[in-house]
């Protein structure tokens, strides 16, 4: 599988009047195929399958630079794996080196549920993902929060998934007074998703810096905890 014949298979799947109608939503200046979703996955799905890892290395890295948004999308699915024996530098490397050049949430979220697998993996990568919530850039300023999710998901947390989660919950704590409201929602993302599983951490953080988030950021992060 070279890079022509993974664009050739996207473009296959290519439906103009869906690619006007997501240039129109996303409002970044790229090349749209028009390719579904579920279309995406079903290739990239095969992909996985066949391609040894230093391929789907390449692969990926040669699709993102392409800058079109399904190729990019390719590229964050082709690395999206629970586990890679051995978990290689190179996959967790390329994923960091893509995230300057966020410019929209649909991107950034593929890229990084791609993350969120290396870092469960290797949690010590997190020190890396800590620089990341001063940087100037506001997506990679909201990659910290949204690479960082599956440390809302325990209900039982280890003593280290718990630090962990303290660790991530300070981010989010500087983040409360950002005015960017892809920031906001970013930390109300994180506190929705910790309030099924850890409902006194969720209302402990809202009751110290509630007041000075946006309101539909408090009330988003606080939409499922229960009564």
């Amino acid at each position: 599988m070279t890079f022509d014949d993974a664009i050739a298979a996207l473009t296959a799947q290519a439906d103009p009047a869906r690619a006007d109608q997501m240039a129109a939503y996303h409002k970044v200046d790229r090349r749209y195929l028009g390719v579904a979703n579920p279309d995406t996955d079903i290739l990239v799905r095969d992909w996985r399958r066949t391609l040894d890892l230093d391929t789907r290395v390449a692969l990926a890295r040669d699709l993102w630079d392409s800058n079109i948004f399904e190729a990019r999308v390719a590229a964050a699915k082709l690395l999206t794996q629970a586990r890679i024996k051995p978990d290689d530098s190179a996959v967790w490397e390329l994923i960091q080196s893509w995230v300057p050049d966020f410019d929209s949430w649909a991107i950034a979220d593929h890229a990084c549920i791609a993350g969120q697998k290396r870092l469960v993996a290797d949690p010590s990568r997190l020190d890396t993902v800590e620089a990341w919530t001063t940087d100037d850039h506001i997506w990679t300023r909201r990659a910290a929060l949204v690479i960082t999710l599956p440390w809302t998901k325990q209900n039982h947390p280890t003593d280290a998934e718990a630090a962990a989660r303290d660790r991530i919950l300070g981010w989010a704590a500087t983040y409360v007074t950002a005015p960017d409201w892809f920031i906001q929602k970013s930390v109300a993302w994180w506190l929705r998703d910790l309030s099924r599983h850890d409902p006194d951490r969720t209302r402990a953080f809202l009751a110290e810096y509630g007041d000075t988030m946006k309101p539909f950021a408090r009330k988003e992060a606080g939409r499922l905890l229960p009564a």
